[in-house]
């Protein structure tokens, strides 16, 4: 099994392709058809005092082209409650992580799931062995459970006639996992149970698109959609190619990380007024600085350095020099660099020894160094001795897929851009069905989908304030997975099973 876990968020690389000098194919001959395949096994798990006894399901699902040709094998680990006889009184929720390029161990075995890995918060989580306990806040008690790996991750992979081009880009890959997620519904016979479904960072431009192809494509409407920590406007959230408005979002989590590493004077007592304060700053003081360029005034700069200096515990030689402009990978490497420390960038509670005393960018991650390792090896062991599903090949939990995805977009009105944007789909759906309701997650320290990015992306949805109004955000004091925060793994729960309750219709 091959790994970069500490490109964890951005995501990573395939592990390895086959060359076609190594396993050379004749015209004459014909792929096999792929072939579904599972292993299903029975289980209880007590929750809040009730003991449910439900039915695991790993496998491989066939993906198909307009051909009805198998051209993929999708990965899925599905959690159904036994003993319901009347399946529309049951909800379900598919849910997934991102990169592109994530397998989905993280949501599964950090909050979703009926087993969860022990971390030790903002630490490295201790050497092997790694057990997997019964996780008390699992959503089981609430809704059956399926979670998706897209083909490029776990054990799903092209097959047969299939490529990574028919599935490696955003258009795609929506509508993979749409196709997936229909047939999954038909061949279980759950077109009448409420239907939910969550995406983790790039799994929030996914689920942007699968809310609307299910209902244009499939006729089929989501009760609801839940986003953890979600990227889905490339132009707000990418702070690395001289654009000024990423800077702008990022800068109110750039000061909530020097406010938790106690790397600002004279520190506010209260993190949240903290981060609404330096929100006014960026939009009404930074945001117009920036966009004067080179006519902003010396005083006006002068003032906007002294501020900016104030919230984020920078220098203000460094932030002149970085032209009012630090980027978040820069940031993490200079916060703390005179005590030779980088913080996190998935979240950035947690810190390490820096490599590289001179780097302006990140050699890794010490969030995923510290939780990596311990989600890996508890999923393996689980997935192969409870769930008892075994294949002959590595599991991918994380590929760099990102790094040749095709980033191209068709928009609702038929438009096509490189900038993708997915809320613009999600809005458009809300818009055709007016009874889906959105939940937001999102973490204070979370560097790589900050969570002012998605506050300013929801504020330019084109959506009228009645329709507004169905969307809710809940905020964490952690990070992009705030799930290994213990009270914000409760919290996490209680939101999300309260947003299924209110939404599944019954």
């Amino acid at each position: 099994m091959k790994h970069h876990l500490w490109l964890l968020t951005c995501l990573c690389l395939l592990p390895f392709y086959v060359s076609a000098d190594e396993h050379e194919i004749t015209a004459a001959e014909e792929p096999e058809e792929p072939q579904a395949e599972s292993v299903s096994t029975q289980h209880s798990i007590r929750i809040d005092g009730e003991n449910i006894r439900y039915t695991a399901t790993a496998g491989l699902a066939v993906i198909r082209n307009d051909d009805d040709e198998g051209i993929g094998l999708f990965g899925y680990t599905a959690y159904v409650r036994d003993g319901v006889e009347d399946k529309s009184q049951r909800p379900i929720l598919f849910a997934y992580n991102g990169g592109p390029g994530s397998a989905s161990i993280w949501l599964h075995m950090g909050v979703l799931g009926p087993k969860r890995i022990p971390v030790v918060d903002t630490e490295v989580t201790g050497p092997a062995p790694y057990g997997a306990i019964d996780n008390a806040y699992s959503i089981l008690d609430v809704a059956d459970l399926v979670m998706m790996d897209p083909i490029g991750t776990g054990y799903a992979t092209p097959a047969g006639k299939g490529s990574g081009d028919d599935f490696w880009g955003v258009d795609p890959d929506i509508a993979v996992a749409s196709q997936f997620i229909a047939r999954y519904i038909t061949e279980n016979d759950r077109w009448q149970s409420p239907k939910f479904v969550l995406g983790e960072s790039y799994g929030g431009i996914r689920t942007g698109g699968v809310a609307y192809t299910l209902l244009g494509d499939y006729g089929m409407a989501l009760n609801g959609v839940i986003l953890v920590s979600p990227f889905m406007d490339a132009a707000a959230a990418r702070d690395r190619f001289a654009m000024d408005l990423p800077h702008a979002l990022y800068l109110p989590t750039l000061a909530a990380t020097a406010w938790y590493h106690d790397a600002i004077p004279n520190k506010p007592a209260e993190l949240v007024a903290f981060v609404d304060e330096v929100e006014d700053f960026a939009v009404n003081e930074y945001a117009p600085a920036l966009m004067q360029g080179a006519l902003l005034g010396d005083a006006e700069r002068a003032a906007v350095i002294r501020k900016m200096s104030r919230y984020t515990g920078l220098s203000e030689k460094y932030i002149d020099h970085a032209n009012l402009r630090v980027g978040h990978f820069a940031f993490t490497q200079e916060l703390l660099r005179d005590q030779d420390i980088v913080v996190g960038r998935v979240d950035s509670r947690f810190s390490g020894r820096s490599l590289n005393r001179l780097g302006e960018n990140m050699a890794y991650d010490p969030f995923s160094t510290g939780v990596g390792p311990a989600f890996t090896a508890g999923f393996m062991h689980y997935l192969t001795n409870d769930l008892d599903f075994k294949k002959e090949r590595d599991y991918v939990v994380s590929g760099g897929l990102w790094q040749n995805w095709d980033w191209l977009h068709t928009l609702p009105s038929g438009q096509q851009t490189l900038i993708t944007n997915t809320a613009i789909d999600l809005a458009t759906t809300m818009t055709l069905y007016p009874h889906m309701k959105v939940l937001i997650q999102q973490g204070y320290y979370d560097l790589a989908t900050p969570h002012f990015v998605m506050e300013y992306v929801v504020n330019h949805m084109d959506l009228d304030d009645e329709q507004r109004e169905r969307i809710s955000i809940e905020m964490y004091e952690s990070g992009h997975m705030m799930y290994v925060h213990p009270p914000s793994l409760q919290k996490y729960k209680l939101d999300l099973a309260k947003f299924i309750s209110d939404n599944d219709g019954l």
